[in-house]
């Protein structure tokens, strides 16, 4: 057994997960201070604050899913693990990190649009800023899946 093979294939699904948390902390906080201001001009809009801001929290789960998995296949491969394996699965969790720290980020931002509407439209922008923000989900979900599809390349 590589230790150090080891250590960098957990510190992969470590990083993904931190990728989703630290994405997913700004995202949510970026909706929240809109969902603040628009709160104070119309608290009759809570409920679509409350949707809109939560999305961005999805992206942790994806690096948890990820970390799971990540986990699971070290562990089932112990004896196996060669340097080049880990460094493969090191850049896969990486790619999954920016992945879902940039699509919780932005997913934020345009949550955060949405809200500061939700007052002027009397929430009527929310399913269409719903729709915006699953695009920018995409990007966590392909995270995910493509870290995941890469993950059982290696073998």
């Amino acid at each position: 057994m590589d230790q150090l093979a080891v250590g960098l294939a957990y510190a992969s699904a470590a990083f993904a997960l931190m990728g989703g948390l630290i994405g997913s902390s700004i995202g949510i906080g970026k909706a929240g201070s809109a969902g603040s201001a628009a709160l104070a001009e119309d608290p009759k809009q809570f409920r679509n604050v409350f949707i809109l801001a939560s999305l961005p929290m999805t992206q942790t789960f994806y690096g948890l899913i990820i970390l799971i998995q990540y986990i699971s296949y070290v562990n089932g491969h112990l004896e196996t693990l060669t340097l080049d394996k880990a460094l493969a699965i090191l850049g896969l969790g990486l790619a999954v990190a920016v992945a879902e720290f940039f699509s919780a980020w932005f997913q934020g931002i345009v949550c955060a649009s949405g809200i500061s509407e939700l007052p002027r439209t009397k929430g009527a922008v929310t399913f269409s800023t719903m729709i915006l923000a699953v695009y920018v989900e995409l990007i966590g979900i392909l995270g995910m899946v493509f870290g995941l599809l890469g993950l059982s390349l290696i073998g």
